[in-house]
């Protein structure tokens, strides 16, 4: 990554000025308080409640975690989707706070989930032609609505990063109007780097879109419609669910058959059952879609985009 690009977003963290107080805020994963701490650099930090390494779908909040959440002002979260366990702790600790959804807040693609062995292709508009992807009207963002069905790994596509930070930005000076311009200001410059980013990511991946490749499970589709890439399907039907027998069979055999050149696997998975699987036919990658080797801040994000870019470009054959 750029160095600049890195220096630009690690500045934004700043010292807050004397008498300008920010509000407490927390947030659900750290690309989430990537993006927050970007808007309110220079003027305070969020809080982390799920950490690096962490699952999303089934964390322990620890007492320092719970703490955050009961102190905090606002909560920024992706939606029950991802963190469901989050949801009942946000009534309990957090009854006060201004809970802002950001799945879908904004105007930002809503992907459903995918079903099946293998993904039919979606258009960087969120429609696919087996009807799985779809851009949904956005809802109240300081509602829990859980958008049944919705792929909630809206991260991954950086428009829809773009998107949040004027809701971020909106959000902050409601409860914080004397730093206003400053959030404001903070989301603008955010976004054309994230917007100069998109392209050079583009521009990277550009000469593996038609590759096919095989994802462990399909939390990848909001990334993959966004830079046109070819996902041929996923090992697994969800986070939690290893694949069976005959599911790795029949994957294994559409491998040789579509001439699948890498399988992906993610940092907490073992990727030796992969190669055992696998053998020869396809080379091994590891898409790591919550940054969890990157330490939380306002870096994170544009690194997590760098990094899926990098594995991406590197297995299917582009890399550098």
């Amino acid at each position: 990554m750029p160095t600049r690009f890195l220096v630009s977003f690690g500045l934004a963290l700043g010292c807050a000025a004397p008498g300008m107080a920010a509000p407490q805020v927390a947030t659900d994963i750290a690309p989430v308080h990537a993006l927050v701490a970007r808007v309110m650099g220079g003027v305070g930090e969020p809080a982390l409640i799920v950490p690096p390494g962490a699952s999303p779908h089934g964390h322990s909040m620890r007492p320092s975690e719970a703490a955050a959440l009961a102190r905090a002002e606002v909560v920024f979260w992706m939606g029950g989707g991802l963190t469901p366990w989050l949801a009942d702790s946000l009534e309990t600790l957090a009854g006060d706070a201004h809970v802002v959804a950001l799945l879908g807040a904004g105007g930002s693609t809503v992907r459903s989930f995918r079903e099946g062995l293998t993904f039919a292709a979606a258009d960087a508009d969120g429609h696919g032609d087996d009807g799985q992807g779809h851009e949904e009207d956005a809802p109240d963002p300081r509602t829990h609505e859980a958008h049944d069905g919705a792929d909630p790994h809206a991260w991954l596509d950086p428009a829809n990063a773009r998107a949040w930070l004027d809701v971020i930005a909106a959000e902050l000076a409601g409860h914080d109007p004397d730093n206003a311009a400053r959030y404001a200001a903070n989301a603008a410059q955010a976004a054309q780097e994230l917007a100069a980013l998109e392209n050079r990511v583009a521009a990277r991946l550009a000469p593996v879109q038609d590759t096919p490749y095989l994802v462990y499970h399909d939390a990848y589709q909001y990334f993959e419609a966004r830079f046109g890439l070819a996902p041929t399907g996923a090992l697994a039907l969800g986070d939690a669910a290893d694949p069976g027998p005959a599911r790795i069979a029949a994957l294994r055999d559409m491998a040789r058959e579509a001439g699948i050149v890498c399988v992906f696997t993610e940092p907490q998975f073992d990727g030796s059952r992969v190669t055992a699987v696998f053998g020869d036919t396809a080379r091994h990658g590891v898409l790591d879609p919550l940054a969890s080797r990157h330490a939380p801040g306002p870096a994170l994000y544009p690194a997590l985009i760098e990094d899926m870019a990098g594995a991406l470009a590197e297995c299917l054959g582009a890399g550098d």
